[in-house]
Protein backbone atom coordinates (compact mmCIF):
# COMPACT_ATOMS: atom_id res chain seq x y z
CA UNK A 1 0.00 0.00 0.00
CA UNK A 2 1.06 3.73 -0.91
CA UNK A 3 3.16 5.72 2.25
CA UNK A 4 3.19 1.97 4.06
CA UNK A 5 6.39 0.55 4.71
CA UNK A 6 7.07 -2.34 6.33
CA UNK A 7 10.33 -4.28 7.95
CA UNK A 8 10.94 -7.78 8.86
CA UNK A 9 10.18 -9.19 11.92
CA UNK A 10 10.19 -12.36 14.26
CA UNK A 11 7.32 -13.78 16.03
CA UNK A 12 9.00 -15.47 19.13
CA UNK A 13 7.80 -17.06 21.89
CA UNK A 14 9.05 -16.60 25.61
CA UNK A 15 8.33 -19.53 27.67
CA UNK A 16 9.44 -19.45 31.56
CA UNK A 17 11.02 -22.74 32.20
CA UNK A 18 9.54 -25.61 34.47
CA UNK A 19 6.51 -23.20 35.32
CA UNK A 20 3.23 -25.35 35.83
CA UNK A 21 1.26 -24.36 34.04
CA UNK A 22 3.65 -23.06 31.81
CA UNK A 23 3.66 -19.26 31.93
CA UNK A 24 4.65 -18.15 27.97
CA UNK A 25 4.59 -14.60 25.99
CA UNK A 26 3.80 -14.38 22.09
CA UNK A 27 5.63 -11.80 20.70
CA UNK A 28 6.74 -9.90 17.60
CA UNK A 29 9.90 -8.12 17.83
CA UNK A 30 11.70 -5.96 14.80
CA UNK A 31 14.24 -8.47 13.35
CA UNK A 32 17.15 -5.88 13.47
CA UNK A 33 16.93 -5.41 17.43
CA UNK A 34 19.85 -6.50 19.95
CA UNK A 35 20.16 -8.69 22.40
CA UNK A 36 19.62 -5.28 25.32
CA UNK A 37 16.84 -4.69 23.47
CA UNK A 38 15.32 -8.55 22.87
CA UNK A 39 16.00 -8.34 27.33
CA UNK A 40 14.12 -5.18 27.08
CA UNK A 41 10.83 -7.40 25.48
CA UNK A 42 11.57 -10.01 28.06
CA UNK A 43 11.27 -7.92 30.61
CA UNK A 44 8.08 -6.05 30.00
CA UNK A 45 5.70 -9.16 28.26
CA UNK A 46 6.81 -11.37 30.76
CA UNK A 47 6.22 -8.77 33.66
CA UNK A 48 10.09 -8.82 35.16
CA UNK A 49 11.17 -5.59 37.44
CA UNK A 50 14.63 -5.38 35.77
CA UNK A 51 16.54 -5.76 38.52
CA UNK A 52 19.24 -8.36 38.04
CA UNK A 53 22.13 -9.51 35.59
CA UNK A 54 20.90 -11.74 32.50
CA UNK A 55 22.53 -14.25 30.15
CA UNK A 56 21.45 -15.27 26.72
CA UNK A 57 23.63 -18.72 26.17
CA UNK A 58 24.30 -19.92 22.77
CA UNK A 59 25.19 -23.37 23.78
CA UNK A 60 26.09 -24.55 19.95
CA UNK A 61 28.56 -21.61 20.00
CA UNK A 62 29.88 -21.64 23.72
CA UNK A 63 28.55 -17.73 23.71
CA UNK A 64 27.36 -15.92 26.18
CA UNK A 65 25.67 -12.65 25.25
CA UNK A 66 25.61 -11.03 28.81
CA UNK A 67 24.89 -7.21 30.66
CA UNK A 68 27.65 -8.35 32.73
CA UNK A 69 30.38 -6.00 31.34
CA UNK A 70 32.64 -7.32 34.87
CA UNK A 71 32.84 -10.91 33.21
CA UNK A 72 33.67 -9.74 29.58
CA UNK A 73 36.70 -7.72 31.75
CA UNK A 74 37.66 -10.60 33.17
CA UNK A 75 37.34 -12.62 30.50
CA UNK A 76 39.78 -10.31 28.29
CA UNK A 77 42.06 -10.18 30.83
CA UNK A 78 42.51 -13.98 31.09
CA UNK A 79 42.89 -14.62 27.08
CA UNK A 80 45.60 -12.49 27.17
CA UNK A 81 47.49 -14.55 29.80
CA UNK A 82 49.62 -17.89 29.63
CA UNK A 83 48.23 -20.36 31.98
CA UNK A 84 50.00 -22.89 34.02
CA UNK A 85 49.90 -24.99 36.78
CA UNK A 86 50.87 -21.97 38.65
CA UNK A 87 48.72 -19.44 38.13
CA UNK A 88 45.44 -21.88 37.27
CA UNK A 89 46.37 -24.97 39.64
CA UNK A 90 42.93 -26.07 39.58
CA UNK A 91 41.97 -24.94 36.37
CA UNK A 92 39.00 -22.66 37.16
CA UNK A 93 40.21 -19.97 34.47
CA UNK A 94 40.77 -22.27 32.13
CA UNK A 95 36.82 -23.74 32.05
CA UNK A 96 36.07 -19.96 32.38
CA UNK A 97 37.51 -19.05 29.32
CA UNK A 98 36.13 -22.15 27.51
CA UNK A 99 32.74 -19.88 27.20
CA UNK A 100 33.31 -16.38 24.98
CA UNK A 101 31.11 -13.20 26.81
CA UNK A 102 29.77 -10.57 24.39
CA UNK A 103 28.09 -7.25 25.48
CA UNK A 104 24.41 -7.52 24.93
CA UNK A 105 24.32 -4.08 23.27
CA UNK A 106 26.61 -4.89 20.79
CA UNK A 107 25.77 -8.00 19.53
CA UNK A 108 22.39 -8.20 17.44
CA UNK A 109 19.68 -11.19 17.20
CA UNK A 110 19.15 -11.97 13.88
CA UNK A 111 21.91 -14.53 13.36
CA UNK A 112 21.81 -16.33 16.24
CA UNK A 113 17.44 -16.40 16.02
CA UNK A 114 17.60 -17.34 12.28
CA UNK A 115 20.82 -20.06 12.58
CA UNK A 116 19.75 -21.95 16.11
CA UNK A 117 15.87 -21.24 16.21
CA UNK A 118 16.11 -21.38 20.36
CA UNK A 119 18.18 -19.27 22.53
CA UNK A 120 18.09 -20.03 26.74
CA UNK A 121 17.87 -16.49 28.65
CA UNK A 122 18.48 -16.44 32.31
CA UNK A 123 17.57 -13.55 34.27
CA UNK A 124 18.75 -13.29 38.09
CA UNK A 125 21.16 -15.39 38.63
CA UNK A 126 20.19 -15.67 42.27
CA UNK A 127 16.53 -17.38 41.99
CA UNK A 128 18.00 -18.59 38.32
CA UNK A 129 14.64 -17.38 35.72
CA UNK A 130 15.31 -19.44 33.21
CA UNK A 131 13.43 -18.54 29.75
CA UNK A 132 13.36 -20.74 26.01
CA UNK A 133 13.08 -18.17 23.61
CA UNK A 134 11.97 -19.47 20.30
CA UNK A 135 11.94 -18.09 17.00
CA UNK A 136 7.97 -19.56 15.73
CA UNK A 137 7.79 -17.65 11.99
CA UNK A 138 10.00 -15.04 10.33
CA UNK A 139 7.26 -11.88 9.81
CA UNK A 140 8.24 -9.92 6.26
CA UNK A 141 5.57 -7.30 6.27
CA UNK A 142 5.71 -6.00 10.05
CA UNK A 143 4.52 -2.42 9.68
CA UNK A 144 5.39 -1.18 13.71
CA UNK A 145 9.14 -0.28 14.55
CA UNK A 146 8.06 -1.69 18.30
CA UNK A 147 7.26 -5.10 19.37
CA UNK A 148 4.33 -6.17 20.03
CA UNK A 149 2.40 -9.16 22.51
CA UNK A 150 0.12 -11.41 20.82
CA UNK A 151 -0.59 -13.60 23.31
CA UNK A 152 0.54 -15.23 26.77
CA UNK A 153 -0.73 -16.73 29.58
CA UNK A 154 0.30 -16.79 33.47
CA UNK A 155 1.52 -13.92 35.66
CA UNK A 156 5.17 -13.62 36.63
CA UNK A 157 6.32 -14.62 39.50
CA UNK A 158 7.28 -12.26 41.85
CA UNK A 159 10.87 -10.52 42.13
CA UNK A 160 13.06 -12.28 44.80
CA UNK A 161 10.83 -14.92 45.56
CA UNK A 162 13.47 -17.79 45.44
CA UNK A 163 12.94 -19.19 42.40
CA UNK A 164 10.91 -22.04 41.31
CA UNK A 165 10.77 -24.02 44.42
CA UNK A 166 9.98 -20.48 46.13
CA UNK A 167 7.45 -19.95 43.61
CA UNK A 168 5.31 -23.03 44.34
CA UNK A 169 5.32 -22.54 47.75
CA UNK A 170 4.16 -18.53 47.00
CA UNK A 171 1.41 -19.61 44.82
CA UNK A 172 0.27 -22.26 47.88
CA UNK A 173 -0.14 -19.79 50.37
CA UNK A 174 -1.37 -17.05 48.67
CA UNK A 175 -4.28 -19.12 46.82
CA UNK A 176 -5.27 -20.70 50.28
CA UNK A 177 -6.65 -17.75 52.55
CA UNK A 178 -6.47 -20.67 55.32
CA UNK A 179 -2.76 -20.96 54.63
CA UNK A 180 -0.76 -19.34 58.01
CA UNK A 181 1.34 -17.14 55.45
CA UNK A 182 -1.50 -15.66 53.27
CA UNK A 183 -1.56 -12.79 54.84
CA UNK A 184 2.57 -12.57 54.90
CA UNK A 185 3.38 -13.13 51.80
CA UNK A 186 0.17 -10.93 49.99
CA UNK A 187 1.47 -7.98 51.87
CA UNK A 188 5.19 -8.90 50.90
CA UNK A 189 3.94 -8.96 47.00
CA UNK A 190 2.54 -5.87 47.48
CA UNK A 191 -0.71 -4.25 45.74
CA UNK A 192 1.37 -3.71 42.76
CA UNK A 193 2.28 -7.27 42.17
CA UNK A 194 -0.36 -8.52 39.00
CA UNK A 195 -1.96 -11.88 39.31
CA UNK A 196 -3.22 -12.60 36.08
CA UNK A 197 -1.08 -11.47 32.47
CA UNK A 198 -3.07 -8.03 31.19
CA UNK A 199 -2.43 -7.90 27.57
CA UNK A 200 -3.55 -4.34 26.84
CA UNK A 201 -1.57 -2.84 29.72
CA UNK A 202 1.79 -5.17 28.23
CA UNK A 203 1.66 -3.58 24.91
CA UNK A 204 0.84 0.11 25.84
CA UNK A 205 3.91 -0.15 27.85
CA UNK A 206 5.69 -1.79 25.18
CA UNK A 207 4.63 0.61 22.85
CA UNK A 208 5.26 3.59 24.78
CA UNK A 209 8.62 2.54 26.10
CA UNK A 210 10.46 0.23 23.79
CA UNK A 211 9.16 2.42 20.20
CA UNK A 212 12.14 2.56 17.90
CA UNK A 213 10.33 3.90 14.91
CA UNK A 214 6.55 3.62 14.49
CA UNK A 215 6.02 3.14 10.58
CA UNK A 216 2.74 5.15 9.10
Amino acid sequence: MKGRFFMRAYRIKIALKDTKPLIWRGVIVPAEITFKRLHDVIQFSMGWDDRYLYDFNIKEENLRITIDEEAIAEYELYSKKKLTKKNDPYGYISRMLEITPKLCSKVKIDKYLCEYRNIEYVYDFGDYWKHDITLEEVVEDYEYGYPTCIAGEGACPPEDVGGIPGYIAFLEAINDKNHPEHEKLKEWAGPYYKYTFDIKCTNTFMEDILKLKKVK
